[in-house]
């Protein structure tokens, strides 16, 4: 598998750049990824304000997209709202919406370095690392908090749809709805969603939230963060959700014992959070999203599945992918006794 037309790239980085000229090496294409392909360029830009050499990533759609992932066009802007607000995210650099160049809409951003899938992030961690990286990680998360409905940022993001306080209900009936469309039932999933409003805690603000923060989605070098990835499903919600998402135990890589995105402790993650806030983190409210999220991942697990199953887009990826909503249904059935409403 290559990428379309490097010419057509360097044309159109030169046009971005305000260059006379500019070629693109494709170094390959990057592991990861099943929503989104990820190519490593070179790009050597002739002149202008950005003449030189630079190593980046062109991000386009993937074959297996799924619905509630934004096209390229959002994600660039909400990556790049990051970025102003001081994330340690990718640099973005340049944006080709019309998809004209390569049939597809894609951007490029700077190359980081670092392995971001998730069981080579805990093997390379030595043990005193993992506590100093998830605060990091709740710091950098606070930074993203920042941004609210209100705040002038927020006119780049006027797409991202409108939530109210009531956004734990509208998420329990898009979980029912999509549960609908599965050709059979999952009953404990259903019940988990009936639990998570029946124990509903007030929402009291709303954030711009990266809904899949976790590990698997940074990058990591010799123990260091160097850049957080995947803006793809980020939104306004509870950041709560945020914080009890990284927790989870679906995303711990079966190091369980390390609370905070298999990594480190959560008390480690907890400060980090409170030191960019300026307020204490609600236990409760983390435990209780991090219980709600093995519902979201089943049925995301379960729509991936079902494309393999259904003929639709026949892919062994996508039929292992299915299996993960059991993984999902043993951790709902193990803490969803202990779910409790939050302050």
């Amino acid at each position: 598998m290559t990428l379309a037309d490097p010419e057509a790239i360097a044309a159109f980085i030169a046009r971005s750049a305000g260059a006379s000229d500019a070629a693109v090496t494709v170094v390959g294409r990057l592991a990861g990824g099943a929503i989104q392909d990820n190519w490593a360029v070179n790009v050597e830009i002739a002149d202008g304000p950005m003449a030189g050499l630079h190593e980046a990533v062109l991000r386009t759609d993937a074959v297996s997209g799924i619905a509630e992932s934004w096209p390229r066009a959002q994600e660039f802007a909400l990556i790049s709202a990051a970025y102003e607000m001081g994330v340690t995210v990718p640099q973005p650099l340049w944006l080709e919406p019309t998809g004209d160049v390569i049939g597809r809409p894609f951007y490029i951003m700077r190359r980081v370095k670092g392995v971001a899938q998730g069981r080579r992030v805990l093997r390379g961690l030595e043990p005193e690392q993992g506590d100093v990286l998830v605060r990091r990680l709740g710091l950098e998360l606070s930074k993203l908090h920042a941004v609210v409905p209100t705040d002038k940022l927020s006119a780049s993001l006027a797409f991202l749809p409108e939530v109210g306080l009531d956004l734990i209900v509208q998420r329990a009936a898009h979980y029912r709805k999509s549960l609908d469309a599965l050709p059979e039932p999952h009953p404990v999933l259903e019940y988990a969603i009936n639990r998570m409003e029946d124990l509903a805690p007030p929402v009291t603000r709303l954030a711009l939230c990266h809904r899949d923060f976790r590990t698997g989605n940074y990058m990591v070098d010799g123990g260091r963060l160097t850049g957080i990835l995947d803006f793809e499903f980020a939104g306004w919600s509870d950041p709560y959700e945020d914080l009890g998402w990284f927790c989870a135990r679906c995303w711990r890589f079966g190091a369980t014992e390390n609370e905070a995105g298999g990594v480190g402790s959560r008390a480690a993650f907890y400060a980090g959070y409170a030191e960019g806030t300026g307020r204490p983190v609600d236990d409760a409210r983390v435990r209780y999203w991090e219980a709600v999220a093995p519902i979201r991942w089943a049925i995301v697990a379960l729509q991936q599945g079902e494309r393999h199953a259904s003929g639709q887009e026949p892919s062994l990826d996508l039929a292992l992918t299915g299996l993960r909503a059991i993984e999902c249904e043993y951790d709902l059935l193990s803490d969803l006794p202990k779910m409790t409403r939050g302050a």
